[in-house]
């Protein structure tokens, strides 16, 4: 009996030993997991050392490219929605999956960069012009651009402005549109910009909210692509015209 008692002790003891080992585990890991949580959603939004690189600014100490370009040679833009979060450098690599997991100081990073198709000219010359940025639950990236399927945020907000090296042009948003991965306008930078007529047509046609502004077929477009959810091919697309400001 005593043996036994002694054994049933040592029992207790070694299970009480493997379920403190596993509490801690569990607690290794929910720590590990809402810092991952953490640094994927702070890396979404610009750091303030990069946005007072910003373009727009006046004065003898405002911002210039070079400066951008001389942390990452690939900046062609920056791009800022009013009243949103979408406030970011536009970057363009080699091919389009080069800065889905890349910031853009080249590093790692699960909320990636804003980036235009390599599809794309790099200097905005194109009538079509298609960007692509993650879609962050806390707003960051192109997160926003899933806020304009509801009606009120779309008519709330119109405007935006696209800075380039040597031009800055305005924004008027016109069109929200709910599509799949394989839309033959939207995902077809070619396709788009050599039938823009078509393309327009195909706006007016399938578009969620559409706001009259006058768009013709001559107008350069702008348009901010972002994923409806990581698990389908949805996608949730806001187009824009871009309308010159003059150079720089």
């Amino acid at each position: 009996m005593e043996r036994a008692a002694l054994l049933a002790r040592f029992g207790n003891q070694v299970l009480g030993f493997i379920a403190s080992i596993m509490i801690i585990m569990m607690l290794m890991y929910g720590g590990y997991s809402l810092w991952d949580v953490y640094v994927t959603y702070s890396g979404a939004f610009m750091s303030s050392d990069l946005l007072k690189l910003k373009p727009g600014m006046e004065g003898d100490n405002a911002p210039t490219f070079a400066e951008l370009r001389a942390i990452n040679k690939d900046v062609k833009a920056w791009i800022t929605v009013d009243d949103t979060h979408i406030d970011y450098p536009v970057l363009q690599g080699v091919d389009d999956m080069e800065y889905v997991n890349k910031d853009v100081y080249g590093e790692f990073s699960l909320s990636g960069a804003i980036f235009v198709s390599a599809y794309n000219q790099p200097d905005f010359s194109d009538s079509y012009n298609l960007l692509y940025g993650h879609h962050m639950d806390n707003g960051g990236m192109f997160g926003d651009v899933m806020e304009f399927i509801g009606e009120s945020y779309f008519n709330r907000h119109r405007t935006g402005t696209l800075y380039l090296p040597d031009e800055t042009y305005d924004i008027e948003l016109y069109a929200l549109i709910e599509c799949d991965a394989y839309d033959k306008y939207i995902y077809n930078v070619q396709n788009a910009n050599a039938d823009m007529s078509g393309f327009q047509n195909y706006v007016r046609e399938t578009a969620t909210h559409y706001r009259d502004i006058g768009v013709t077929d001559e107008d350069k477009i702008i348009c901010l692509s972002t994923c409806v959810d990581a698990a389908t091919n949805g996608r949730a697309v806001v187009l824009g015209r871009l309308v010159s400001k003059g150079a720089n």
